[in-house]
């Protein structure tokens, strides 16, 4: 297994325990780009533009709401493929 694979494992089981700077590799690795940011709040789009603002969390960890937005659009668009 590697560690792209490893990571989306990670956020798929335990959406909540994923770190701010995984969450950010998990969107790079995944063919998001990174917009602009305002304060706190990140803009990253997909491949296909859909718009994901995100956050950190106080403790420093993604949030799983947005994480799980995340997957959604991947899994989405990983169906699409096949």
């Amino acid at each position: 297994m590697t560690r792209r694979e490893k990571l989306l494992a990670r956020a798929v089981n335990n959406p909540n325990d994923l770190s701010f700077d995984e969450f950010q590799t998990l969107l790079r690795q995944a063919g998001w780009t990174f917009d602009h940011q305002k304060g706190s709040h990140q803009v990253w789009y997909s491949p296909k533009r859909s718009r994901l603002p995100i956050q950190k969390a106080k403790n420093g960890k993604a949030k799983g709401y947005q994480v799980e937005q995340f997957l959604a659009q991947y899994e989405e668009t990983e169906n699409e493929k096949a």
